[in-house]
């Protein structure tokens, strides 16, 4: 019988950032061993109530330990302890590509899977030119809401995580936008999902975990 997966113990830690201190968890079951990948995961809007203990972010998250990758959430300045205060996209990019370079030395580990909700999907996408992810996971990208019209599509294998029912973000408008890109992303559209995933979460875990898994290691 396989037993079910069990989450490892969050670890607070405090990060060196870009305009002070960045509060973050640490999630990490590898006991020590040299991970496939690190994990990097990027909150809903500042400004909205989102931070590192989001139920998306929380999924995302496990997705990632599932594949024995350890990952790191993290509070965007200005959000929990983190210092500093919201720069409306600009700095928290600044915020993820600092939490991205001490994620790569604290595990020794070149291959990164970036992932991000709303906001936080957007910021992911801002900071993939820089921080050159293996795979990349973006649920409800907040298209047109960010400068995302002008981005350059991600050299990595991307997933797009949406809900057809979603009343922030239109389901028409991100297919649109992600049919521009060549080669596109993948898109997996859950039917009656709204913005927050209420009662979907197992299916957005088990949709990300898939398409990880089918990067393997080097994110091919």
């Amino acid at each position: 019988m396989i037993e079910p997966f069990k989450p490892p113990a969050p670890a607070a830690v405090w990060l060196d950032g870009p305009v002070g201190q960045i509060e973050a968890r640490v999630d990490d079951g590898t006991a020590g061993l040299a991970p496939p990948a690190v994990g990097v995961i990027c909150h809903p809007h500042p400004l909205h109530g989102g931070t590192m203990q989001n139920k998306v972010v929380h999924t995302l998250a496990r997705s990632m330990q599932e594949l024995g990758t350890p990952t790191v959430r993290f509070n965007f300045r200005g959000v929990g302890a983190s210092a500093g205060s919201y720069d409306g996209g600009a700095g928290e990019v600044d915020d993820a590509l600092a939490v991205i370079a001490w994620a790569r030395s604290r595990w020794q580990c070149e291959r990164l899977w970036l992932g991000g909700f709303s906001f936080g999907a957007a910021v992911a996408l801002l900071a993939a030119d820089a921080a050159a992810p293996d795979q990349l996971v973006t649920v409800a990208p907040p298209v047109p809401r960010m400068q995302l019209s002008l981005l350059r599509r991600p050299r990595s294998r991307w997933l797009i995580i949406q809900g057809d029912r979603d009343e922030l973000v239109s389901i028409d408008a991100v297919r649109a936008w992600a049919g521009r890109f060549e080669p596109p992303p993948q898109m997996l559209v859950l039917e009656g999902a709204e913005h927050f995933f209420h009662g979907r979460l197992t299916e957005l875990r088990e949709g990300a975990v898939a398409f990880l898994a089918r990067g393997g290691v080097a994110g091919t």
